[in-house]
């Protein structure tokens, strides 16, 4: 069985993507796949650093890098 949830952002299409950021369950018209942020959170992307690997590249479950 599949559930479907609206859009966070629109509340009317089918989820498409969580962002990674907020976790918002956003549609594709409010998801930038690119960059795993929803509409809200994407403008912040130039904040963010660039090299930190995402969760999935993270050996053993490891979820923060300390310099």
């Amino acid at each position: 069985m599949s559930v479907s949830s609206p859009c966070e952002v629109c509340a009317g299409a089918d989820v498409e993507g969580a962002c990674q950021q907020c976790g918002r369950l956003v549609c594709e018209r409010h998801f930038e796949a690119e960059l795993g942020l929803c509409v809200e959170c994407a403008p912040d992307a130039g904040d963010r650093p660039q090299n930190i690997p995402s969760g999935e590249d993270m050996p053993d479950g490891v979820d923060t890098y300390r310099f």
